[in-house]
């Protein structure tokens, strides 16, 4: 197989999958060939952010040289036929009229939107903004991050806002554009119609010249710069493909589901769980529960909802390497499946989560504001979490399928989560569902597939998801133990914590550990 004039030894396309997490980036390697797909990690940097006197920023430049120096990688281990880039979504950088940068991008993590969604203008209320692009309410959506960043002195020179995996491909190529799967997760995307929202935009009193067009997946992004070229040892020639540049739309893509009727569950930093849609879902029951409608790849929705996922796992797990108070990951991983089932529970949605710190000493917190015994053994901690976790997912597919009208017949979960036996095992006890288990590398296998599928060497969706199911490895839970169990901790959580889980309650009667998912 020869593509641009590019193949391997066994007449495989390369391609070069840059995939951006929360706490590191890679750049892999994918080779596609007919019935054959195998990823390759070539590089691996830290995801550092900074913290500066006027908040929490991202090291978009160390990202970059980490980037380039993956590509320089990538190039030794193979003739490449084109470049994809995914990060995570919401985030975003600003340029002058000179295309500068206009600082490092904000973290959105950092505090600077609290009480933004409550200053917004008349008629960009709750309900009219899920009404236009019909995402959950949450703190750092783009819109309310932009609101907060134009008091700033900066906001006057900026021309131009390109979000994180557009900015990286315009240092790669020079070009300026929007990729759709990201762009749906600002809250300034019409939902129904697929484009910017010109009424909201204006509305809020945004310049609508900030917002470049958008690109669907598949579409060229250009060519590398010369000076990209220079730095990464690559033909100046080599395309740049947008992909679903959201990480999870990429996760999603590569779902290896052989049923019609399936939910998914992208578990990393976040666990991004629901169901795959042909049109949005904005009723009012949907906004109440806050479920979220993004675009993923053929214009199908992705209708789901953001919990906090094996962040809370891996922010334990600092606190715990400082102290030397825990073992590895492994280890807290057996003690956790022998410590007492359903002790404690928590809601991983709960706001105290949300920024890096002392979680075990937060869920210690949690448990007694809401009248539990806290647990503190580590391996207790743990278990409380995953199971915590699971029903959570449970609680977001319910909800899911009963706003959508769906009947979901098995929970595909990928990313780095679906390497954890005991929430993958848990999941499946807790929604009664069977659970399929990977890729754990989905977000960098969609982005890898899309990039062939533009080159003609993938089919439609389907097929794209019936090669990953042939290639990758899979396990599957069944599930098992008594449902009850589940059920009676979702009533100690809803009757100790009223209101907040609610919206799964009322329905029923949502990458890699690295970071998937905002």
């Amino acid at each position: 197989m020869t593509v641009n004039g590019y193949a391997d030894g066994a007449g495989r396309a390369v391609f070069a999958a840059v995939d951006l997490g929360a706490t590191s980036g890679r750049v892999i390697t994918g080779r596609v060939g007919p019935g054959t797909l195998d990823l390759v990690e070539v590089h691996r940097f830290a995801n550092t952010p900074v913290r500066l006197p006027d908040g929490l920023r991202w090291d978009v430049a160390g990202l970059y040289r980490g980037m380039l120096e993956g590509l320089r990688a990538a190039g030794q281990n193979g003739p490449v036929v084109s470049v994809g880039v995914d990060t995570w979504a919401v985030d975003y950088g600003l340029l002058d009229a000179d295309g500068a940068l206009l600082g490092l991008p904000f973290h959105y993590r950092d505090a600077r939107t609290a009480g933004v969604a409550g200053r917004l203008p008349e008629g960009c209320g709750p309900a009219e903004l899920y009404a236009v692009g019909g995402l959950q309410h949450l703190p750092f959506n783009t819109v309310f991050q932009l609101m907060a960043h134009r008091e700033s002195a900066q906001w006057d020179t900026a021309r131009t806002l390109l979000l994180m995996p557009d900015l990286l491909v315009h240092w790669l190529t020079g070009s300026v554009g929007a990729e759709v799967t990201n762009a749906s997760t600002t809250g300034l995307f019409d939902a129904r119609a697929g484009t910017w929202s010109d009424a909201l935009i204006g509305r809020l009193g945004l310049e609508r010249s900030l917002f470049p067009p958008l690109r669907e997946p598949g579409a060229p992004a250009g060519r590398l710069l010369p000076h990209v070229a220079e730095a990464t040892g690559l033909p100046a020639s080599t395309p740049v493909t947008t992909v679903a540049s959201h990480d999870t739309a990429s996760a999603v893509a590569a779902v290896p589901a052989t049923e019609e009727d399936f939910a998914f569950i992208s578990c990393g930093t976040w666990s991004l769980a629901g169901l795959e849609l042909d049109a949005p879902v904005l009723s009012e029951e949907s906004r109440a529960a806050d479920f979220t409608n993004e675009r993923g790849v053929d214009g199908t929705v992705r209708y789901l909802r953001n919990i906090m996922g094996m962040w809370l796992l891996e922010e334990c797990r600092r606190v715990w390497e400082r102290s030397g108070a825990a073992p590895g990951l492994d280890g807290l991983l057996s003690r956790a499946a022998a410590s007492r089932p359903f002790a404690a529970v928590i809601d991983p949605d709960d706001p105290s989560f949300l920024a890096p710190g002392d979680m075990p000493s937060r869920i210690g917190a949690f448990l007694r504001r809401t009248g539990q015994q806290p647990v503190s053994d580590p391996g207790a901690v743990v278990r409380c979490v995953l199971e915590s976790l699971a029903l959570a997912h449970r609680r977001t597919v319910r909800a899911a399928a009963a706003l959508a009208g769906r009947a979901p017949t098995r929970i595909h979960l990928v990313g780095g989560g679906s390497r954890n036996a005991l929430l993958c095992q848990w999941t499946a006890d807790a929604s009664g569902l069977p659970v399929t288990a990977g890729p754990a590398e989905a977000t960098a296998l969609g982005n890898v597939l899309l990039q062939a599928r533009a080159r003609g060497l993938v089919g439609d969706l389907p097929a794209l998801r019936r090669l990953i199911a042939a290639t990758q490895p899979l396990r599957h839970y069944t599930p098992r133990g008594n449902p009850r169990d589940w059920d009676r901790m979702e009533a100690r959580l809803t009757a100790e914590r009223p209101g907040a889980v609610a919206a799964g309650a009322d329905a029923e009667g949502n990458g890699e550990g690295d970071g998937r998912g905002v």
